[in-house]
């Protein structure tokens, strides 16, 4: 579904990513895991046009979208979860909800807009309950819950989620992983994240970033193997 080939990246005469590589193949949950300013933020950055590469091809079922604006790749069935789990604080849950709601991307794979109201309430039942809150009065994870609840309402094709646990109790990361698995068969996700365990737990592969470049991909169970791998390019 997702492919990206050869892509480099600069902040402007910062060279970021150098030559990046990857795939997302359809209805997987692929994970990209590394430390705190290796590069997974700027891999979204570029696949989603916020910092487009400067060389590579990004495609997406099979169409080049590297190169597109933002707002374009998003109306191809693209949908990202920010990190920080950025929500309009003044706006109520069910506002939230619907500001960006919409049947489904251009690319004509999308699931006829299956994720609406009724159905991101029975994922999170909280949001239905908390509907009329103004949003900077959830808890941080009913806002990651809500961040995650309003990408679906765009019924996206591709799901893409940086770094949805991040500064969450363990309780509730375990919750987003509990989400994020009940998402597989449904839709693809594109994950970027630090806790190796929750990662681990939901994904059917793995890629590992290191200084901007691609140092370490396969199957989960394989990484569980490789302390090397672990200690040197995740510190676990």
């Amino acid at each position: 579904m997702l492919k990206v080939e050869n892509i480099h990246t600069f902040y402007w005469q910062t060279h970021v990513l150098w030559d990046v590589s990857l795939e997302v193949p359809h209805g997987s949950i692929v994970a990209m895991l590394g430390r705190n300013g290796m590069g997974k933020t700027t891999i979204i950055r570029s696949i989603t046009g916020l910092t487009p590469p400067r060389e590579g091809v990004i495609r997406f079922r099979d169409q080049q979208i590297s190169g597109l604006e933002p707002f374009r790749i998003a109306k191809k069935g693209i949908s990202l979860v920010p990190q920080g789990r950025i929500v309009f604080p003044s706006l109520t849950v069910k506002e939230n909800l619907l500001i960006g709601a919409r049947k489904g991307g251009e690319g004509g794979g999308g699931n006829g807009g299956a994720w609406d109201l009724d159905k991101v309430y029975d994922l999170f039942p909280i949001l239905k309950e908390r509907q009329s809150f103004h949003a900077n009065l959830l808890s941080g994870g009913e806002q990651s819950m809500l961040a995650v609840a309003r990408s679906l309402m765009t019924n996206p094709d591709l799901l893409i989620m940086d770094e949805p646990s991040e500064g969450l109790a363990p309780r509730v990361i375990k919750q987003i992983g509990d989400t994020i698995s009940a998402l597989k068969g449904q839709l693809t996700v594109f994950l970027a994240e630090q806790n190796f365990n929750m990662a681990m737990s939901v994904a059917d592969y793995v890629y590992i970033v290191s200084n901007g470049k691609i140092v370490w991909e396969g199957k989960p169970g394989a990484l569980e193997h490789d302390e090397e791998t672990k200690q040197s390019c995740l510190g676990v």
